[in-house]
C-alpha cells in the first residue's frame, strides 16, 4: 500500500501547468512497456484502444471485467504509476469503482460524463456528487487516487450546440474540480476553449494532442498540465500492421 501511495503522489505532482505530463496511452502490456522504455514516468491506458483490441465498441461496449483484466496486467507489468481510463464507471457505484481500481494497483483514473446508456451527457451535479464520493472512498482506503474528470461538452457525441459548449464545459469543470477531481480533461476542445477553462476554473487541465499537426508548444503556452493522445498510437500501430500484412500478402504471389 505504501508503494501505491507514493506512486499516486508522484502522479499528482507531475501535473504542472505549462510543463505538462505527457501521456502516450497504452492498450496492452507490450505498449505499456514501450512507453516506460522510452522514458515516460507514467502509463495511462486508453479505453477506446483496449476495447477495440478486444473486439468491442468504445463507450463501455466491452465488459468491465475484460477491461479491468487488461488494466491489471498493465499495472503488474511496469514499475511506474498507472492511471486507468474507467470510462463512465461501468455502472458501478463510486465506492465499488475506487475499490476495484485500488485493488488492481492503479493510482489514477479517468472518469467521463458521457451517458452511454441514455445518450448525451450526465447531469453535471450528479457527476460532481459521484466524483466527491470517489474522493471520499479513496480517502477511506488511504490511496490518494488521482481523478481526471473528463468533460465531454466538446466530444463528438455531445448534444450541445456549438455556442453552448464552452460555457457548459466551464460549469462542469468547475463543479468537478470543487468536488475533488485532481484534473479536468476536455477532449475536442480548441485552444481558445482550453484557455478559457484554464483561466476561469483554475484546475489542472488535460488536453488532447493530435500526433499529426498538434503542437505541444501551444499547449504549454496555454498552461495545460497534462497531455494525452488517446487511441492514436494503437491506430498507428494497426496501420503499420495492415501495411506489413499487405506487403507480405503481395510478396507471396
Amino acid at each position: 500500500m505504501s508503494d501505491q501511495v507514493e506512486k499516486a503522489k508522484l502522479l499528482r505532482s507531475l501535473h504542472i501547468p505549462g510543463a505538462p505530463l505527457i501521456l502516450p496511452n497504452a492498450w496492452d502490456v507490450g505498449s505499456a512497456r514501450a512507453v516506460v522504455a522510452a522514458g515516460f514516468p507514467v502509463v495511462a491506458t486508453a479505453s477506446n484502444a483496449i476495447s477495440a483490441a478486444l473486439g468491442y465498441d468504445d463507450g463501455e461496449g466491452a465488459p468491465s471485467e475484460e477491461m479491468m483484466f487488461v488494466a491489471r496486467r498493465i499495472v503488474a507489468s511496469v514499475d511506474v504509476p498507472v492511471t486507468v481510463d474507467a470510462e463512465a464507471g461501468y455502472g458501478m457505484g463510486p465506492q465499488e469503482l475506487v475499490e476495484l481500481l485500488s485493488g488492481i494497483g492503479a493510482v489514477g483514473c479517468n472518469i467521463e460524463d458521457s451517458d452511454h446508456a441514455a445518450g448525451g451527457l450526465i447531469d453535471a451535479d450528479a457527476r460532481a456528487t459521484y466524483i466527491a464520493q470517489m474522493r471520499a472512498a479513496a480517502d477511506g482506503i488511504g490511496v490518494p487516487l488521482v481523478i481526471n474528470a473528463r468533460v465531454d461538452s466538446f466530444f463528438p457525441t455531445s448534444p450541445l450546440v456549438e455556442t453552448r459548449k464552452r460555457a457548459d464545459a466551464i460549469t462542469r469543470a468547475a463543479a468537478y474540480w470543487s468536488a475533488g477531481a485532481d484534473c479536468v480533461f476536455l477532449p475536442g476542445a480548441g485552444p481558445e476553449d482550453l484557455r478559457a477553462v484554464v483561466a476561469e476554473v483554475g484546475a489542472p487541465v488535460n488536453a488532447g494532442l493530435a500526433l499529426r499537426g498538434g503542437s505541444l508548444d501551444e499547449l504549454r503556452a496555454i498552461g495545460v498540465a497534462r497531455v494525452s493522445v488517446g487511441p492514436q498510437l494503437y491506430r498507428s500501430a494497426l496501420d503499420h500492421l495492415h501495411s506489413d500484412v499487405q506487403s507480405l500478402f503481395e510478396a507471396r504471389r
